[in-house]
């Protein structure tokens, strides 16, 4: 790992380009015609959102009844996809505010990319919960806004508020951040435009948006200290939304929930998921988008060793499980982790810990690290792995009951699964326009490391 934590190692941009070429290859992913490849992707991702919509329209007027839940599973699929979906949002804030604040320059390349991921993320996230009330339409019900209702307000203990308030602050302060970065691109992209498209829509949006930035040393002081700030202000949030979103399972008395070591064990999962979502994506925008002279070998390779930590960190935390239940003398408790490794949900386990365990012990040799079809397939893996871990800890604690009479089993239903699908549609229909209308690379910034490089004897 030494070459993630020495700030002497800047990542090697292909052809040592130029900064003056970087404007000029990133804004002509902009302008060119798209490609077949991600005409393809888009057509995939938006097929499934449009299923997505049928299948959330239909459970709406419907009701939730067209779920596969019963009485003693009242938590599956849909809390499922919400914690799965709020972990991948974290890489975004790792990588843009936390290695901002180490001075990671590697970051330059990867961070624009991370932040959207954290946003459009975010988004699928709350879908889950509004929809999960049965009653969407209500939604506004979760604020605490004033009311002519008397004294009627929300109940500050249930979960439910808190992961309103968790949420809602966590995309806030995502979309600031990722906002305040754009600027300076925005404003590089609207003086390209003015000679080209001049008084056009997209001119005068971008000069809008750019909020009159023009480059002078006064603007750049200022917007570096509030970029300082703000990934300052992001950073306690990588630990604290998901520390909230454990504690929906923490503080219930139920078996397999109940245990302090949720808070530390989710910020690590969604960490873990989030990077191999970003290597997912970044891998999808370097060759649909024609950046490999900017995504290199090298991110990817960074990437990787963040990935191999990450689930090692999740390894311990899955043994430190199995050892908490068997310490505590606790019947129950010993008897539900038994029933995941051995009972009905069996095979969910075990497909969690193959992709979340076994799968990333492949990235110790360097030269699957460097080989990008390998890692595309490893980090979908890792993110099925996530996705069944967070089944596991819902669906297994939840349908075996303390009392036998109580006990049930789950399976989803086609509507279910066709809302998780219509999830990654959205996701992948936003993250593909994205990387049409704005710069998915932070120029400016990789301009500053190539700069720094070259003066530094040119290495960049």
């Amino acid at each position: 790992m030494a070459e993630i934590c020495s700030p002497l190692r800047l990542p090697l941009i292909a052809g040592r380009k130029k900064p003056a070429a970087v404007t000029e290859d990133v804004c002509r992913a902009l302008t060119r015609p798209p490609s077949g490849l991600w005409w393809a992707a888009f057509a995939a991702a938006f097929a499934l959102l449009l299923l997505g919509t049928a299948a959330v329209s239909y459970q709406i007027a419907t009701g939730v009844g067209t779920w596969g839940l019963n009485t003693t599973v009242g938590w599956a699929f849909d809390i499922t996809n919400f914690v799965f979906w709020v972990g991948i949002g974290h890489a975004g804030t790792l990588i843009s505010a936390i290695l901002f604040l180490f001075r990671q320059r590697w970051r330059t390349s990867v961070n624009r990319s991370a932040e959207a991921m954290t946003l459009f993320a975010v988004m699928c996230a709350g879908i889950f919960p509004v929809i999960h009330t049965g009653r969407p339409w209500l939604a506004y019900w979760l604020f605490p806004y004033p009311n002519f209702r008397g004294s009627l307000w929300i109940n500050f203990r249930s979960p439910l508020a808190w992961d309103c308030f968790a949420i809602s602050t966590y995309f806030l302060i995502s979309a600031t951040f990722w906002y305040v970065g754009l600027i300076p691109d925005l404003a590089t992209v609207r003086d390209r435009l003015a000679s080209t498209e001049g008084g056009s829509l997209r001119h005068r949006l971008f000069s809008i948006f750019s909020l009159g930035w023009n480059g002078s040393y006064r603007v750049w002081r200022h917007y570096e200290v509030l970029y300082l700030l703000l990934a300052g202000l992001a950073t306690p949030l990588v630990i604290s939304v998901h520390t909230i979103v454990s504690w929906d399972f923490a503080t219930a008395v139920i078996p397999g929930w109940h245990a302090t070591i949720f808070p530390p064990y989710f910020v690590a999962g969604a960490i873990f998921s989030g990077i191999a979502m970003v290597l997912t994506l970044m891998l999808v925008a370097r060759k649909a988008m024609g950046l490999e002279d900017y995504i290199t070998t090298r991110h990817v390779d960074v990437m990787c060793k963040l990935l191999l930590l990450t689930s090692g960190i999740v390894a311990l935390a899955y043994g430190t499980e199995f050892f908490t239940a068997f310490y505590s003398g606790n019947p129950y408790e010993e008897f539900v982790f038994l029933n995941r490794a051995k009972g009905p949900f069996a095979w969910a386990y075990w497909t969690m810990v193959s992709c979340n365990v076994l799968v990333p012990q492949l990235l110790w040799f360097r030269r699957v690290r460097r080989s990008m079809g390998v890692v595309f397939v490893l980090s979908l893996l890792i993110n099925v792995g996530m996705w069944f871990e967070r089944f596991v800890i819902i669906v297994t604690s939840l349908h075996r009951d303390f009392l036998p009479s109580s006990w049930a089993s789950y399976r989803p239903t086609i509507v279910e699964v066709s809302t998780l699908a219509g999830s990654f549609g959205l996701f992948f229909t936003c993250f593909l326009i994205f990387c049409r209308i704005l710069p998915v690379i932070a120029m400016g910034e990789v301009k500053a490391v190539l700069s720094h490089g070259q003066g530094n004897g040119g290495e960049a």
